[in-house]
């Protein structure tokens, strides 16, 4: 480690297959968590490069605990976090308002390394219990529409450095990955990001991975359609500025989205949206993520007709079926 240390302070980077090879070390336990703190804290001082970011995601997927669910078109809704905003778990709660209109979620989450609570956090909290076994995760795909991945049981590099990332506190390149390696292997994908920079690179690994996927970035710095300001939407056919009033019919402050200053004050706003209970702005935020991820799917014939859907899952009940369903298989 000494040496790669020594090469990056110099300001050089990594090839593809020297990130690779220093992912794959990492997660076999060769260095003390000094060194992979000081090899961490390398990218909170510079941007990651294509060749890094790629070289680090093959390590995580070739490691990966391989999981099949028998179902071709299952799909995720995901962040990079690191936002600093603190918001409600609004991409967690938009799997839920997708899998009440049918479609199936396979949700790759971690717990929050920069934030309150992360969507592994909040789905811990309401008694889901996180497991590997592909059998359970087909039956909860199968009864719920939707099952939840937890990153460290199906990522071992994740597990390594899981204490040290949230000892810092602070966004690192691990944020960057995780929507990257989902083990399902979704077939659509909608991914918020925390930056313009950090857009562009996933559009350009995203570009060559033969899926669909939306790339959504709030242009305040919110990591999914936040309606507090204009969202840039990118998807393989281009992109295009969207205005709060066109994906939420309305404009939300900051304040808003708080996502509370403890676990239980982020389980019971998880809870009072999906129960229908949530304020107008809580609602209208979350409809606008799972509208865009449904218009992912390419199965709508407009932006307005997704938005449809997600109101009548959630207004019907069918989101909070969904979760109930999900927490009634767990052992």
């Amino acid at each position: 480690m000494k040496k790669i240390l020594n090469h990056l302070f110099e300001h050089k980077t990594l090839s593809r297959e020297e990130a690779r090879d220093v992912l794959v070390a990492m997660s076999e336990g060769k260095y003390n968590e000094s060194e992979l703190a000081a090899f961490i804290t390398v990218y909170l001082m510079r941007s990651i490069t294509i060749d890094e970011l790629l070289g680090f995601r093959d390590a995580l997927l070739s490691l990966a605990v391989k999981v099949d669910l028998k179902e071709p078109k299952v799909m995720d809704i995901v962040g990079t976090g690191g936002d600093g905003k603190n918001t409600f778990n609004i991409s967690t709660l938009a799997c839920f308002i997708v899998a009440g209109t049918g479609k199936k979620v396979a949700k790759h989450g971690n717990y929050g390394a920069s934030s309150i609570s992360g969507s592994s956090n909040v789905m811990e909290q309401l008694g889901y219990r996180f497991t590997n076994d592909v059998d359970r995760l087909r039956k909860e795909l199968a009864t719920a529409n939707i099952c939840f991945l937890h990153a460290p049981l199906f990522h071992p590099a994740l597990k390594v450095v899981g204490p040290i990332r949230k000892n810092l506190g602070v966004r690192t390149f691990f944020n960057m990955l995780g929507p990257l390696v989902n083990p399902a292997s979704p077939e659509t994908q909608l991914i918020g990001v925390y930056s313009l920079e950090m857009a562009r690179i996933y559009n350009y690994v995203l570009q060559n991975s033969g899926r669909a996927f939306t790339i959504i970035h709030g242009l305040d710095g919110y990591d999914e359609i936040s309606l507090t300001n204009d969202t840039k939407v990118i998807t393989e056919q281009g992109e295009k500025i969207y205005s709060p009033r066109e994906l939420g019919k309305r404009l939300v402050i900051a304040e808003d989205l708080s996502g509370g200053a403890t676990l239980e004050e982020a389980a019971g706003i998880f809870r009072n949206v999906i129960s229908g209970n949530g304020t107008w702005a809580q609602n209208a935020v979350v409809l606008a993520n799972a509208a865009m991820a449904l218009m992912g799917t390419g199965e709508y014939t407009s932006y307005d007709d997704a938005y449809q859907h997600a109101v009548e899952s959630l207004e019907s009940g069918a989101a909070q079926q969904s979760l109930e369903k999900l927490l009634s298989l767990q052992p």
